[in-house]
């Protein structure tokens, strides 16, 4: 059947997309069908297999050697022939790797809705609650997952630290360890602030705990069935910035294992299904979880992780098809205008 990647976005993420998407063609090959670019002028791009190379993106080739993709019903289309008749790109399911903006967001998702375009991504809904790490925490406090307390700034009222030091200081509406900084006293808290301010109005604040025993885990239901990844224990520095994310992991994609306890991995697992049961059915996404005194907090949820956290599974290809044959569907709603003839019937009377 094979699946087409949407990549790209307008968002501080973008190159980010473009690593994912370049790192899935090495694994997956010619199951991938369709290569779709969403460039920073929101314009959709039919990119040649040959040309999945980031420096095309960079030099921005795809203009002239790319076919431009518009939207319509059912999926992407494109014009061909002497009168430029529409015609359309025969995708079976769309698979978003969009970090940020645009993707993470609940954008394209919204996008797939309305057009009845099969995706796998998370739903509008569950974009909204895993989007924003303030809401993020909101959610699983509703769900019984335990979190960091934490403090949200904004630029127009950035009041006293509550939580002291040290603390570390987020984007509240980014990912990939953009605009992240560690403070350990008031002195540094200006430039860490103003760090954060430059990718989002919106910041939060929680303590830095050093050491701090820190699991990732990536999973999807599929059907009534739960498919979980292995138990990643990432490389532990201070915290892993963006160069240590992702330009350290291109070079060398090690991954750590976890040596933990099965007690341990099934509470992981179990805190998981609590997170993604009946909110992100539909997507593959990866919680990172601390673990603190025996006890499990989610840090965060990627509702699109970087590479699609392929390198997590034993059969990620096999993960994706199950996945892509036992998608939600969205009740399509046809109008009847019943009530309008019933008014008009009332009028007449």
């Amino acid at each position: 059947m094979g699946i087409s990647i949407v990549f790209g976005g307008a968002s501080y993420e973008h190159e980010i997309s473009i690593v994912s998407t370049i790192a899935l063609k090495k694994t997956f090959g010619t199951y991938i069908k369709h290569y779709i670019f969403l460039d920073g002028d929101h314009r959709f791009w039919l990119i040649p297999h040959e040309y999945m190379k980031s420096s095309f993106f960079a030099q921005g080739l795809y203009k002239t050697k790319a076919k431009e993709l518009f939207l319509g019903n059912g999926g992407f289309y494109y014009p061909q022939g002497l009168f430029n008749k529409p015609k359309i790109l025969k995708i079976a399911v769309l698979y978003s790797l969009i970090h940020g903006a645009d993707g993470e967001d609940g954008t394209l998702s919204a996008i797939c809705e309305f057009f009845a375009i099969p995706y796998i991504a998370p739903r509008v809904q569950a974009c909204v609650l895993s989007f924003d790490k303030s809401l993020t925490k909101l959610f699983a406090a509703q769900r019984g997952v335990l979190t960091l307390e934490s403090q949200i700034l904004t630029q127009q009222d950035t009041p006293p630290l509550t939580i002291p030091y040290p603390v570390i200081i987020k984007p509240a509406r980014l990912g990939s360890s953009i605009g992240v900084s560690v403070v350990t006293q008031e002195s540094q808290l200006r430039y860490g602030l103003d760090s954060a301010f430059e990718y989002d109005t919106r910041v939060l604040v929680e303590p830095f705990i050093e050491n701090v025993k820190e699991y990732n885990l990536a999973g999807c239901k599929i059907g009534e069935e739960w498919v979980f990844s292995i138990v990643e224990e990432p490389s532990k520095k201070q915290f892993l910035n963006f160069e240590d994310k992702y330009l350290d992991f291109s070079r060398t994609q090690q991954v750590l294992r976890a040596d933990i306890s099965p007690t341990l991995e099934q509470e992981l697992q179990e805190n998981f299904k609590k997170i993604y049961t009946d909110a992100f059915e539909g997507a593959l996404i990866r919680c990172d979880f601390f673990v603190i005194q025996d006890r499990v907090y989610l840090n965060e949820i990627n509702p699109i992780p970087g590479s699609g956290a392929h390198y997590l599974f034993a059969d990620f290809l096999g993960t994706l098809q199950a996945l892509s044959a036992n998608l939600p569907h969205s009740k399509r709603i046809k109008p009847s205008y019943k009530y309008i003839e019933q008014i008009q019937r009332a009028k007449g009377k």
